[in-house]
């Protein structure tokens, strides 16, 4: 009997991890994560959301990836598929960049992205 696979929705970089980590030892409060999702906004059409958790939804997708606990918002599962999170410094600015395969394009700011829903039938080959 053949087992499903099960896809991890995003992975993490170690910049990434270790910013998470950080945010949830460093929080003003009890959290268990931090929390991924999207929105529509921007000039573009959607933006990503963060936000620390402080309790679960039993509906999200739960990634624990180098001691860092990141809970998906089911809502954003599909646009996410396949996403790479990273955390950067710059001279300018720091802050999580998302590498979005299912990205059409984005806004000159950075902000602000237009995403496709994941192909799941391509994803399962």
């Amino acid at each position: 009997m053949a087992t499903a696979r099960r896809f991890q929705v995003m992975t993490l970089t170690k910049a990434a991890a270790e910013r998470v980590r950080d945010l949830i030892d460093n929080a003003d409060r009890a959290v268990l994560g931090l929390r991924v999702g999207i929105k529509k906004g921007g000039c573009a059409g959607m933006e990503y959301t963060m936000s620390l958790v402080e309790q679960a939804d039993p509906r999200d997708d739960v990634i624990d990836d180098q001691g860092a606990r990141i809970y998906v918002d089911p809502s954003a599962v599909l646009f996410l598929l396949g996403t790479e999170m990273d955390f950067e410094t710059t001279k300018f600015r720091s802050g999580f960049v998302f590498r979005n395969p299912n990205e059409v394009s984005a806004c000159g700011c950075g902000e602000s992205v237009s995403l496709k829903p994941a192909d799941t039938a391509a994803l399962a080959r």
